[in-house]
């Protein structure tokens, strides 16, 4: 593991020993400069992760090598070295970007814990630049796949809500095509991003439950209340919430969050105090609101409230230029996943994903790939790993199916079988490779069927 290094700027040769041979023991690894174009060299050549600085150098003075530090690397910790009784100078520092700053004659001890803490709000910066760099590639435009009109359209939309304020945006679309990415993608790709997601469905949640859930309660509100409860706007204060199946929402519920959205206010369930927060509601629903509403389960005036944005999210039959992007994509994270090489998907294969109706969306799709990874072991994915359902409902008109006519005093499945590997191989100069891919079967699989017919020993 490799060492914290740590530059040490003092044009007194003293000082600069007796820092190097105390830090050297604390376990840094320490290298030293008696002036500041020293200092900025070995800042270049060794890039040290922390520079103590004197102010007072010959030459360069410590201020402008301060500032030469920043502009090469901003990141590099800077604590400054003050004569006894410079606070101007010391706070100057800090406006130009020093971490802090300490006073000649300095005490060892507290100069430790000075560095350590320094070092430790350094980690905890790139710790946090690093999940937020991990959430921003994982919610981001390269998951939202798709290069159909229809899914070019929703990322437009999806980036101009991701940079206004919207308070509310409506997300319509089947079970399975991915609301809940959009959400996340717009709440990770906005200003709110370092701030909570909260998500939940209103539909897995019992309709007396859901207000304690949204709006939180006081202790002793009700008989199970134990304890004082925060509710989902009250944490996610400053970020989003995502209130997934709003159209199964209760009647009831519904005046009450329609309240909250017009006044951004609410008291906790037994409480008296209002509380104000600034939260961003997306809702998602696969149910036809405009019929809930015909038929008087979903009030009118919360879904003109709800849907200031509104966003509808085509199903996988209506982008079928997506599905074979969407399947290499699933692909691709499955590889990783279970540590598989799949390098492509069957002609068959690729016909048969095409054609299917997928009432399941993309859901249903990444569940198929995912299926044909984990038990495929060719590099290719091929029909044989595609479920029966699939086979069985993709229409056969364009696949050659048909071309196979069962004569009316039947025929023996097995000789037909034999009669096709045989012709596999001959068309392949029996090449068991191509011949296999001819028939869509693995590798594996071809080889048992030619050892059940005698073609191989």
């Amino acid at each position: 593991m490799r060492k914290t290094k740590i530059l040490v700027v003092d044009d007194e040769h003293l000082i600069r020993w007796s820092l190097e041979q105390n830090l050297k023991k604390q376990g840094y690894d320490v290298v030293s400069a008696g002036n500041g174009e020293d200092a900025l060299r070995i800042v270049r050549e060794e890039q040290p992760d922390l520079v103590l600085l004197d102010i007072q150098l010959p030459g360069i003075s410590g201020l402008e090598v301060l500032e030469k530090i920043k502009e090469y690397d901003e990141e590099v910790i800077v604590i400054m070295v003050t004569a006894h009784g410079a606070l101007e100078t010391a706070v100057h520092a800090m406006r130009l970007g020093a971490y802090d700053y300490i006073n000649k004659p300095f005490n060892l001890d507290e100069m430790a814990i000075v560095i350590r803490k320094a070092l430790e709000t350094s980690d905890l910066r790139r710790e946090v630049a690093r999940l937020r760099s991990e959430q921003s590639k994982k919610f981001g435009p390269p998951d939202i796949v798709g290069s159909s009109r229809h899914m070019k359209n929703v990322l437009e939309m999806m980036e101009k809500v991701a940079k206004s304020d919207a308070s509310t945006v409506l997300i319509q679309g089947e079970s399975g095509t991915g609301k809940e990415l959009v959400a996340k993608w717009i709440h990770y790709q906005s200003a709110r991003a370092d701030k909570p997601f909260v998500a939940i469905n209103c539909a897995a949640v019992p309709a007396t439950l859901l207000e304690s859930e949204l709006f939180g309660h006081e202790k002793g509100a009700f008989t199970d209340a134990k304890t004082m409860k925060k509710g989902l706007f009250e944490l996610a204060d400053g970020g989003t919430v995502f209130l997934d199946e709003i159209g199964d929402m209760e009647m009831g519920m519904q005046a009450k969050l329609l309240r909250f959205l017009e006044e951004r206010t609410f008291r906790r369930i037994g409480g008296t105090k209002s509380f104000s927060v600034d939260v961003r509601i997306i809702s998602a629903t696969n149910r036809d609101l405009l019929k809930a509403i015909e038929e008087k389960n979903f009030r009118n005036d919360l879904y003109y409230r709800l849907q200031v944005i509104p966003i509808y999210l085509p199903p996988l039959r209506e982008r079928r230029e997506d599905i074979l992007h969407l399947a290499n994509h699933f692909i691709e994270q499955f590889n990783r996943e279970f540590n598989k090489h799949v390098t492509g998907i069957s002609k068959m294969a690729e016909k048969l994903l095409l054609e299917y109706h997928w009432p399941g969306n993309i859901r249903e799709l990444k569940n198929v790939i995912e299926r044909a990874i984990i038990l495929g072991n060719e590099e290719t994915l091929l029909l044989e790993h595609l479920p029966l359902e699939i086979v069985a409902k993709a229409s056969t008109q364009s696949t050659g199916l048909t071309t196979f006519k069962l004569p009316a005093e039947g025929v023996d499945i097995e000789e037909v079988e034999k009669e096709l590997i045989r012709q596999a191989l001959e068309n392949s100069d029996w090449n068991q490779s191509k011949a296999a891919k001819k028939l869509s079967l693995g590798i594996d699989a071809f080889r048992y069927r030619m050892k059940k017919f005698g073609f191989l020993k």
